[in-house]
């Protein structure tokens, strides 16, 4: 069984094992189902609003507990496991995800909520950074590539949850949630097989290869300075997508009018055009290089993020499609330019960029609620807008395309 995973193509030498896509296809499976799952979290909100009669700055503590829960850990877990590998911790982590949905289900106050969420994040907080470095692992040098299936996993995910919470959630109500949770179960399973595949390997050439040290020639203070550069992308790209992700709903029902339903629907258009932009940065980042697909993906957002305040509904969706596609191209290669700058510390920097991009979404949720219930939700969508102009930062990363292996 675990050779099955780990067995390379035919024409691949035994010493240089070829890309494992049948683990990068088991990790991205199980990365949708528990991004479908938060998902459906964020999704809910106008259900939860409607029952529990929530102000918008409740809505983004919500989403500031479901982030930080996941954020605070994700670099601990990272660090931790740089150094003491624990491939079975990854269905546990599952596990957190199924027990929030269930507390969500039967949630009867504003606390419960909070609380569930804070577990749904937990959840996230081990997933990652042990999904990343399998990716990693299972790549053969193909970092781009697998860190793009690996992530369009997650991408295609959010956006299946706010079609499962209109069809499912919104008809049936709050209780219907426990049966997302099944989606759980399914993968705690896959990852058991996963968690196998990752222990046969960790020793082996895969495991050696992927956690290696290798010198990118980038002197410390080059480093500390494109760190920086980065986490000023991060809160660009994701104050940008708590914007959408989790008011957009309320943003098209406040401008068009549209029903609850509806308006989930359109917010399946942004996060698909996020999918499909995930899938695509690795892939270019490993052919032209990290730098140039986060400077374009992240500077290239600002004329649909410019322009979509100002849109009827149809061209509406039409730039939120393309700002989702242009913006979330970045991330692959984001996580993948950071693991270049400090070579064998995969767990350590895909949990700090993985949670900062959770942090940075749950502050972006809090402060732009707050934003909302002080002005109106048109005016944040206004000021949002302009947040993709700081890719300009990105001119300034030095190129690793020659150093890096």
């Amino acid at each position: 069984m675990k050779e099955t995973l780990a067995t390379a193509p035919s024409g691949a030498a035994p010493s240089e094992p070829g890309v494992a896509f049948p683990v990068l296809g088991a990790i991205s499976l199980t990365h949708l189902l528990n991004d479908m799952m938060q998902s459906v979290l964020l999704a809910i909100y106008p259900v939860l609003q409607g029952r529990f009669d929530l102000s918008f700055a409740q809505v983004g503590i919500i989403t500031l507990a479901f982030q930080f829960s996941s954020s605070l850990l994700q670099p601990l877990v990272g660090r931790f496991t740089d150094r003491h590998p624990m491939p079975y911790s990854l269905p546990v982590g599952m596990g957190f995800t199924c027990c929030g949905l269930l507390l969500l289900s039967q949630a009867w106050n504003f606390p419960l909520v909070v609380l569930a969420a804070t577990l749904v994040g937990a959840g996230s907080s081990v997933f990652h950074p042990e999904s990343s470095r399998v990716a990693r692992m299972a790549s053969a040098g193909r970092h781009g590539l697998a860190q793009s299936i690996f992530q369009v996993g997650g991408n295609i995910g959010s956006s299946i949850g706010p079609l499962l919470a209109a069809l499912l959630i919104v008809p049936h109500g709050q209780g219907s949630v426990a049966w997302v949770s099944l989606a759980a179960l399914l993968g705690i399973c896959i990852l058991i097989g996963v968690s196998r595949w990752y222990a046969a390997n960790l020793s082996g050439v895969r495991g050696r290869t992927s956690l290696n040290k290798i010198d990118n020639g980038l002197s410390p203070r080059q480093v500390r300075g494109a760190i920086l550069i980065l986490l000023l992308l991060i809160f660009s790209k994701y104050f940008y997508l708590a914007g959408l992700s989790s008011y957009f709903t309320f943003f098209l029902i406040d401008r068009f009018s549209l029903d609850i339903q509806q308006a989930q629907y359109a917010l399946f258009v942004f996060l698909a055009g996020a999918a499909a932009g995930t899938l695509t940065g690795g892939p270019i980042g490993d052919r032209i290089g990290r730098k140039r697909v986060i400077w374009a993906s992240i500077l290239g957002t600002a004329p649909f993020s410019l322009a979509l305040p100002y849109a009827n509904l149809h061209w509406t969706l039409v730039l939120a499609f393309c700002a989702g596609f242009m913006i979330a191209s970045a991330f692959p290669a984001i996580v993948v330019y950071a693991q270049e700058l400090m070579p064998g510390k995969t767990g350590t920097v895909s949990g700090l960029f993985f949670g900062l991009a959770f942090g940075m979404g749950g502050i972006g949720a809090a402060a732009l609620g707050k934003l909302a219930d002080a002005t109106s939700i048109a005016f944040v969508y206004h000021l949002c807008a302009f947040l993709p102009l700081l890719g300009l930062a990105a001119f300034f990363l030095p190129d690793t395309r020659r150093r890096a292996a």
